[in-house]
């Protein structure tokens, strides 16, 4: 029999996040999260997502064992501002037992239907800014700190049970070595003249901070085409800015200004944690904020996590000048391997950006829905 209870206790929201450990133990390509960073995300006091959406957060147990999990969302910004009727669900993991994806959906549709849903979808989180979707392809490949892994049957499981395909993203990666400069250095300097820019570079976080409202407030512009895109509110760009501008390295955080100082680009490249955080296990301490910092500093990998460009700029050229400044503190840091994150399968304007790139999609994800 297969029983669902809600995770409230402190405990229980450690055994929400723990059970993910024990059911990738032996997977060599999931990269486990920071045990101490997800209870943070989960928490209403601390994460200001949670004051614009309403979460639940639900365990499946089976002959007394947890054996999957859920969080069922409600983003209300979503709802009140798109018009978007939609429950979420996010942060799902269970065994291969289709009863129990069945009872843990079950409750995302009564969370729907509480307030007059007309669908719901997932996998995805509380903003635009979490992970998002289950891999339909690349179940071989290593993850990374900003995407979830999942077993092959998920998808199984979903169709089973109704729910189709309503977004598909891919993952691509490059070698820093194949990368041919001419093009973007020879472009770089005559857009900036030709245009009055000038791009920003940082070495110390402290000289960032005053940018990083613009850069927010930029990326609300840049993407705000893209369906269901909920502009990131104040509360959140200082959370944010609090939680992971001092944790990249401010060589890997670029600007592009015009001639008035308004920023008109930005472009946010991480250092590639994925093996510092498998052998942190889960745990800054003792030795996992050491493989961090080895990893902030040595890393051979980037992943190119997020980039905008003004409306009204973004089909003349700019990208050429985060390229340019891009190769040159890659090349000085002896990057070999360049990762980018999940890109909407439909945002044509960001796959063009890479044409001349010699990139390979290694990974395909999806998130699915159900009409209520």
């Amino acid at each position: 029999m297969i029983t669902i209870k809600e995770a409230i206790t402190k405990k229980e929201m450690k055994e929400f996040v723990l059970f993910s450990f024990e059911l990738y133990q032996n997977n060599p390509y999931w990269i486990p999260p920071l045990i101490a960073e997800e209870l943070e995300t989960f928490d209403k006091s601390k994460n200001p997502a949670l004051q614009t959406a309403e979460a639940h957060f639900y365990l499946a147990y089976k002959d007394n064992k947890i054996v999957g999990k859920i969080a069922a969302i409600i983003n209300w910004e979503e709802v009140n501002q798109l018009k978007k009727r939609k429950v979420r669900f996010g942060w799902f993991d269970t065994i291969d037992d289709l009863e129990v994806t069945k009872a843990l959906l079950d409750k995302v549709v009564v969370l729907g239907k509480k307030h007059q849903m007309d669908q719901m979808e997932g996998p995805m989180g509380f903003s635009n800014l979490d992970k998002v979707g289950v891999l339909s392809e690349g179940f071989d490949q290593m993850g990374n700190m900003i995407t979830w892994y999942s077993m092959p049957y998920y998808i199984s499981h979903f169709e089973q049970l109704g729910l189709r395909i309503e977004k598909e993203y891919q993952e691509s990666i490059f070698s820093f070595n194949d990368i041919d400069p001419t093009q973007f250095k020879k472009f770089s300097g005559l857009i900036k003249e030709r245009y009055q820019l000038k791009a920003l570079n940082f070495k110390k976080t402290k000289d960032i901070m005053p940018y990083v409202d613009q850069m927010f407030d930029l990326f609300n512009s840049s993407y705000s085409k893209l369906q269901s895109f909920v502009p990131i509110n104040e509360i959140q760009k200082a959370y944010f800015k609090k939680k992971y501008i001092s944790f990249i390295n401010p060589e890997f955080i670029k600007f592009v200004l015009d001639k008035d100082n308004n920023m008109i680009a930005f472009a946010i490249v991480m250092p590639g944690f994925a093996e510092a955080l498998k052998k942190a296990n889960g745990k800054l301490f003792p030795l996992g904020f050491y493989h961090l910092l080895q990893a902030r500093k040595r890393s051979k990998e980037v992943v190119f996590y997020l980039i905008g460009v003004a409306p009204e700029y973004q089909s003349k050229g700019i990208t050429a000048i985060l390229f340019d400044e891009y190769h040159q503190v890659c090349k000085a840091k002896g990057i070999e391997t360049c990762i980018r994150t999940p890109e909407l399968k439909e945002n044509v304007a960001i796959q063009n950006l890479w044409k001349n790139f010699n990139t390979k999609v290694n990974k395909r994800r999806r998130t699915y829905r159900k009409d209520l």
